[in-house]
C-alpha cells in the first residue's frame, strides 16, 4: 500500500467520524461511539458502505469504500455514512439490522437513504430475449447467470437469457459465448 492510499484512508476515516460525533450530538442519537469500529475498503465496487456487527464482542464495524468516497461529492458520502450509522444503531439496540420499516423511520430522521446509489459502472447486463419483455439486470462480477445464461430465465415472463459485456458490446447466450467473449477479448476483457 503506497503513502498516498494511507493519506487517503486516514482522511476517509477521520472525515466519517467527525461526522458520525455531529449526526449522534445533533439527533441526541443512542449510539455507542466506542463500540464503534470503521475501516476502508480499496476492493469495494458496488457498495459505498456496509456495517458488520461482530455479536459476541458487542462491536459494530462501519467499512467505507475508497472508491466511492472517490467519486462522490462529500455531501454524498456523509449520506452513506448517516446510513451505516443507522445501521450500527440498530445491530446496538437489537442485535439486527435490515431495510425495513425501522430503518427508514430512522433513516429519514437523519436524511440517509435507503439504498446508496452505485458508484461503479456494471461489467455486465443481463437482459430478456422475450419480444414483450424489458426485464434487465447489471452485473459487476462474472455470476453464474453471466456465465452460463442459457442455464437460466427471466423472472418477469420466463423467457430466455442474453449477457452484453458492457465495455466491448458483445453478447451472448450460452456458456460457450462466454468463454469465446473473454477469449476474444483477452486482456480487455
Amino acid at each position: 500500500m503506497t503513502d498516498e492510499a494511507l493519506t487517503l484512508d486516514d482522511e476517509i476515516l477521520a472525515r466519517a467520524r467527525i461526522h458520525a460525533r455531529e449526526v449522534v450530538d445533533e439527533h441526541d442519537l443512542e449510539l455507542d461511539l466506542g463500540a464503534l469500529e470503521w475501516d476502508v475498503s480499496a476492493r469495494a465496487r458496488r457498495r459505498a458502505g456496509l456495517c458488520r456487527w461482530d455479536a459476541d464482542r458487542e462491536v459494530a464495524t462501519i467499512v467505507l469504500a475508497r472508491r466511492a468516497y472517490e467519486r462522490y461529492e462529500w455531501p454524498e458520502f456523509a449520506a452513506v455514512v448517516r446510513h451505516e450509522l443507522v445501521h450500527a444503531l440498530e445491530f446496538q439496540r437489537f442485535g439486527e439490522s435490515g431495510h425495513g420499516e425501522r430503518f427508514c423511520t430512522l433513516a429519514a430522521r437523519l436524511e440517509a437513504p435507503r439504498r446508496c446509489r452505485s458508484f461503479a459502472n456494471p461489467r455486465y447486463v443481463l437482459r430478456c430475449r422475450g419480444d414483450d419483455c424489458d426485464w434487465r439486470a447489471t452485473r459487476h462480477r462474472a455470476s453464474q447467470p453471466v456465465r452460463a445464461p442459457d442455464r437460466y430465465r427471466c423472472g418477469d415472463c420466463g423467457g430466455a437469457l442474453e449477457v452484453e459485456h458492457a465495455d466491448s458490446g458483445r453478447i451472448w447466450t450460452a456458456a460457450s459465448g462466454y468463454g469465446g467473449a473473454k477469449a476474444a477479448l483477452g486482456e480487455d476483457w
